[in-house]
């Protein structure tokens, strides 16, 4: 074994400790000592295990909990343990897509840590051999107050913008919370859909003895070493010393990636393709090597540098973006150079398959790391983490569900429009290009995002969720929620949910409090998920969101796809006609935990999370997506943040139409109060017997009128009156003023 005259030996590693500056604990060096054969590891060594058996890449504090999804259906033809998940969609045709998590590198760096959060969730999905059609976030901030607030709030969506608009792929829906506790701690999670048939699906396998490894892509830089290692740790005032762990993008190399990869695995001489991401070349030929049960042995003197004298321990760890490896048949390595070269990439053979299950490297003519696939892979330890239910939990499961004092109606209503987390995201759309490749059939601004399946009459509905308030109050019944309404949107816009992927935002698991959040939290998105049929297909765990000791909220948030069986089903939220009847469906109760109307009032959150029984939750979405199906539907729009006022109100923007309606009860809450289950839908008039003969506890509540005007009676009389134009103008213009006022 030989080290590099720069790095320390064996001896000077365990002696001085150098693994923990690396995030590993005592037992896990002398874990890695037993893998090992009882031999010390050297400095590349210890570098392996250090990001293999990372939060970040081995989920080895989460992997108990993750035990708990459901992830298997007969519609899932992949689930979890791949890049993405895969989901029938009928006609041979699949779904392919997963969210994960840049939240550390967007706390640091934003433009470039949103961007490559685009980059690779992107390579993701077409290592599956999908092409990519369509781009989603989920995005949380502070609250636009503070110059350092918006700074990483401009940035990142430019970061996300500048990525995915100039690789072609339609940016076409998302959601956005601000909250105090994410101001240090943002969170930038992205999604990407893609679309495969079946006979094109690929797996991340070494398979075939003797076969030859490939890199291919983008040269290997310093950028982002130890990326899984930052990522698995808690942000402090002194991460800005980590630049050097966020990767630098370049969209237009990706681009040329992602089609030389989709011609490539049109060719039987590809055996597996795997996505350098997180912990680049070391989880991909360390993964690749153990699902297959081979090992990989590679030359690092042919890995394509763009840096001089990089040591092996900076190749295996650098995250540099848009590269992949390969394995492809022996004999066949010029077919597939031949198709890279064509693209002006870098398609080099760095090694080969081996039959002795080791990751073994060569640099400078020397073996300088010999180290089981598995033992990196599939050995990481499995920590049970102590969870301990926190002290403002009963408190707050003892508080009686109160109403806010409010004292007027319509000006409440407006506050609730501009507060940002309700307000037109138009401001951050507006910078995506979601029309290109012309498949965007619903636009940003709906329940979700529709987009036509090519050569077909089906679409797909896509939608991120999660009310990161209901979880932190509580969280399974917050994890049911987040789950359900993102099956709301889709089925508001005429989708039936298929599945999900996850982002599973936490602080600190070592904390027990933190824990509880964790398992708690897993519960509800489990028993909503088998609720609804929406077995969880793959996903991202991302802890350690902590600023110098403060968590954010607990944020699981949840990606849904939806197959549209036929276009004409599509669905919007605006109202469409004069005289259509207006439905409220659902039952409205005094529910303000964790709601807009609390937090505008006291300025905090409290008390319990509004309860939620999945039974009805399903019956109801199953009843309205039949009446859609049947075309009884003129709009769709589930009811969240803000309560009924608001929804109503969002249906009217996109329309040159108003609307009149009365609602029974006190006044307070049936205006504002945050009830789950609840849906505002129109109908033709014509159509009202047979809507309610399907969707049976629908109530009247008005209609939508001619005139551009909003009206809201109670029992006690006109509740809310002014024109659509108000309202708009004050939900249109809260974002671009809180970013233009001074800090």
């Amino acid at each position: 074994m030989s080290t590099t005259k720069f790095e320390p030996s064996p001896e000077q590693i365990k002696e001085q400790r150098l693994y923990a500056d690396m995030g590993m604990t005592d037992a896990e060096y002398d874990l890695a000592v037993e893998k090992l054969g009882g031999r010390k590891p050297n400095w590349t060594e210890i570098g392996l295990f250090s990001v293999m058996w990372s939060e970040h890449c081995s989920y080895k504090k989460s992997k108990p909990v993750l035990r708990k999804f459901p992830t298997k259906g007969p519609q899932v033809l992949q689930g979890p343990g791949e890049g993405a998940g895969i989901v029938d969609i009928g006609d041979e045709q699949a779904v392919v897509f997963k969210m994960e998590s840049h939240n550390h590198p967007s706390a640091i760096e934003p433009y470039q840590g949103a961007a490559t959060g685009v980059g690779g969730i992107i390579r993701d999905v077409f290592s599956m051999g999908a092409r990519p059609i369509a781009m989603l976030n989920s995005l949380r901030f502070g609250e636009l107050k503070s110059a350092r607030g918006k700074y990483l709030f401009e940035e990142v969506v430019a970061g996300i913008a500048g990525y995915g608009n100039c690789i072609g792929i339609p940016t076409v829906g998302g959601e956005i919370q601000f909250d105090p506790c994410y101001e240090g701690n943002p969170l930038v999670n992205a999604m990407c859909v893609g679309l495969i048939d079946h006979k094109d699906i690929q797996k991340g396998v070494a398979a075939g003895v003797g076969n030859t490894v490939m890199y291919v892509g983008a040269k290997t830089g310093r950028d982002g070493i130890h990326g899984a290692t930052f990522s698995s740790e808690e942000l402090t005032e002194d991460t800005e010393e980590s630049r050097s762990a966020v990767q630098v993008g370049d969209p237009f190399m990706e681009k040329l990636l992602l089609e030389a990869c989709l011609e490539v695995v049109k060719s039987d001489a590809l055996v597996g393709i795997q996505d350098m991401g997180a912990a680049g070349l070391t989880s991909s030929s360390a993964e690749m090597a153990s699902k297959a049960g081979t090992g990989v042995e590679m030359n690092l003197d042919l890995i394509p540098q763009r840096e001089t004298n990089m040591t092996a321990y900076e190749m295996m760890l650098s995250e540099s973006q848009e590269r992949m490896l390969m394995v492809v048949k022996a004999g066949r390595e010029d077919e597939i150079k031949a198709i890279f070269d064509k693209y002006d990439l870098d398609a080099v053979a760095v090694g080969r398959v081996t039959d002795d299950k080791m990751l073994r490297l060569i640099h400078n003519g020397e073996v300088v790391a010999e180290v089981l696939a598995d033992a990196l892979a599939e050995d990481a330890p499995v920590y049970y983490m102590p969870d301990a239910e926190p002290a403002y939990f009963a408190e707050y499961q003892a508080m009686e569900n109160v109403e806010p004092a409010v004292a007027d109606y319509k000006e409440t209503l407006t506050a609730l429009l501009k507060a940002p987390t309700v307000a037109s995201k138009e401001w951050v759309y507006d910078q995506y290009d979601y029309q290109v490749r012309t498949n965007t059939v619903v636009a940003p601004g709906s329940d979700a995002a529709v987009l036509r399946v090519r050569g077909t009459n089906k679409g797909l509905a896509m939608t991120t969720d999660c009310n990161s308030r209901y979880i932190y109050l509580d969280p399974t019944t917050g994890g049911k929620i987040a789950v359900a309404e993102a099956a709301r949107n889709i089925v508001c816009s005429g989708g039936q949910p298929l599945a999900i992927t996850d982002c599973l935002n936490f602080g600190n698991p070592e904390k027990p409090e933190i824990f509880w959040q964790i398992q708690k939290s897993a519960d509800g998105i489990a028993e909503a998920c088998l609720a609804l049929d929406a077995p969880v297909i793959g996903g991202n765990v991302s802890m350690y969101n902590e600023r110098s000791g403060e968590a954010v909220y607990p944020t699981p948030t949840i990606g849904m796809v939806g197959l549209v069986k036929d276009l004409s089903h599509v669905t919007t939220q605006e109202v469409k006609a004069a005289g259509d009847i207006v439905y409220l469906i659902g039952e409205t109760t005094t529910e303000f935990g964790g709601s807009e109307l609390q937090k505008l009032v006291d300025g905090a959150i409290s008390g319990k999370a509004p309860a939620i029984d999945l039974e009805v939750e399903a019956a109801r979405q199953a009843s309205i997506l039949e009446a859609i199906r049947a075309g009884l539907v003129q709009s769709a729009h589930d009811v969240s943040e803000g309560g009924v006022a608001v929804a109503l109100a969002e249906k009217t923007f996109a329309s040159p139409y108003g609307i009149e309606v009365t609602l029974a009860g006190s006044a307070t809450t049936a205006l504002f109060s945050e009830s789950q289950s609840r849906f505002v839908l129109t109908v033709k008039e014509e159509n009202a017997a047979a809507f309610e003969a399907i969707v049976k506890d629908a109530q009247k509540i008005g209609t939508v009128t001619e005139d551009a005007t909003i009206k809201i009676n109670g029992e006690t009389g006109v509740l809310v009156e002014g024109t659509v134009e108000e309202f708009r103008s004050a939900w249109k213009g809260a974002i671009p003023c809180l970013l233009k006022s001074e800090a």
